[in-house]
């Protein structure tokens, strides 16, 4: 259990903004399987690009449970508490500040894990922002900006003194990208201290290695990022081993079927008929990662143009295997 401002929440596993992933049909999926926070989509702070297509879905949070937390990115502190006014004047409940998003095309722009080398910078950005809206906002960031230069406990403090409600950290610098593996003293020492609730995100992928990083680190939570693509049940997974101590089984062959069925309409309905279909390519694949023998299937999915043909292809591929595993039982 832990505390966002006025928001308490039970669950100790949340969504990690992602880019490209993490749209509203995949948020309300995952909080539908265990997920207690999930995080929108990075939202530039150049309101002017707000009426394109992508940023205007982005923006789009009809039917989700509250309380709704949208991540904005940019590097000028007045931008950013534009973006963060109109943010929660469109339903926002909890704003994110991105300082952790290793990506190049972020980074040029002097935004993400960039701002990390500019501690003066990241003051007044989280000061400017704290001061604009009347909601809680987060942030989430990186260890430092390379392996040499690990300043997260400086930015730690920054953000606390800043008013900052909580903090989600990654477990590796800007410099490693998604590269070996995320360490967690670091995450640990800044737990340590701080007063604000601290969530580990980095390399988490299974119940028992969350509970093993919130033993080790003494976090308020776990965010869960690459994890979830195609194994959004990896929320509940972790949830209960977290309260009973006991590994759920994997999701029988009928589950992931029907989970991935639902997902696909969703994703039909949220982008219309021409994009919807494109955009379930991806996330298609990604279940398909955990399924045996899907490759050539994946490739036969990923020409298919309808909605209605990928429907159906799936239903038959997993009728298909369903009857194998039948027999073979």
């Amino acid at each position: 259990m832990f505390r966002i401002g006025p928001y308490q929440f039970d669950s100790k596993v949340i969504l990690a903004p992602m880019a490209g992933v993490t749209d509203r049909p995949f948020r309300q999926l995952c909080r539908q399987l265990g997920a207690g926070l999930v995080v929108s989509e990075m939202v530039t702070s150049n309101s002017e690009l707000w009426g394109t297509r992508k940023s205007s879905l982005r923006l789009d949070h009809t039917g989700e449970v509250e309380p709704i937390a949208v991540q904005i990115a940019g590097g000028d502190p007045e931008m950013m508490a534009e973006a963060a006014r109109l943010n929660v004047a469109n339903g926002a409940q909890i704003i994110d500040i991105n300082m952790g998003c290793p990506a190049k095309k972020v980074c040029k722009k002097a935004a993400g894990s960039a701002l990390l080398k500019d501690e003066q910078l990241v003051a007044e950005i989280l000061q400017a922002v704290v001061a604009a809206v009347d909601v809680p906002v987060t942030l989430k960031f990186r260890t430092g900006w390379s392996t040499e230069e690990r300043n997260a406990l400086r930015i730690a403090r920054i953000a606390e003194d800043s008013g900052i409600s909580a903090l989600a950290l990654h477990g590796r610098t800007r410099a490693c990208a998604f590269t070996g593996e995320a360490e967690y003293d670091t995450i640990a020492a800044v737990v340590q201290a701080v007063s604000i609730p601290v969530f580990s995100n980095g390399d988490i992928d299974s119940a028992r290695k969350a509970k093993a990083v919130l033993d080790h680190t003494q976090a308020a939570a776990v965010m869960i990022g690459r994890a979830a693509q195609g194994r959004p049940w990896i929320f509940r997974e972790i949830e209960h081993f977290l309260v009973t101590g006991q590994e759920l089984p994997e999701p029988s062959l009928h589950e992931v079927r029907e989970i991935l069925s639902s997902h696909l309409r969703e994703l039909y309905c949220f982008y219309g008929e021409f994009m919807g279909p494109r955009i379930a390519r991806k996330h298609a694949g990604w279940y398909l990662q955990t399924v045996p023998d899907s490759e050539l299937f994946r490739r036969e999915f990923n020409k298919l143009e309808t909605a209605q043909a990928q429907q159906d292809s799936v239903q038959r591929f997993f009728e298909q295997l369903i009857k194998k595993e039948e027999k073979a039982a």
